[in-house]
């Protein structure tokens, strides 16, 4: 599946009453609420639960979701963004990753 199929997919199941200002804090507000649903399946490991793969990878999509979804309250293409992110990284790291330039980025590399 292409990524902007999976937005357009994703789309499907927003709620089209919110303007897109509300969506795109409704996308925010549940990134944040899924990355925490993700790291307490780690931090529920202490108290004895089981960690699985699929627990995670449903949390992953939940988070990828909302992702689509501040996109799409955005008018951006997801597939677009994964370009430029890709772009970026190639640009700041174009031998693969090195701490040293981690370290000292341009002062407009953001």
């Amino acid at each position: 599946m292409r990524a902007n199929e999976y937005q357009k997919l994703a789309a499907r199941t927003m709620d089209v009453n919110l303007t897109p200002s509300k969506q795109e804090s409704h996308a925010l507000h549940g990134m944040v609420a899924e990355i925490g649903e993700l790291h307490s399946i780690y931090q529920k490991v202490y108290q004895g639960h089981e960690d699985t793969d699929e627990h995670r990878k449903k949390e992953i999509g939940d988070i990828l979701w909302f992702v689509a979804e501040y996109c799409t309250a955005n008018g951006w293409d997801l597939e677009d963004i994964m370009q430029m992110n890709i772009d970026k990284l190639k640009a700041r790291y174009p031998e693969g990753f090195s701490a040293d330039k981690s370290l000292h980025r341009k002062e407009w590399d953001v």
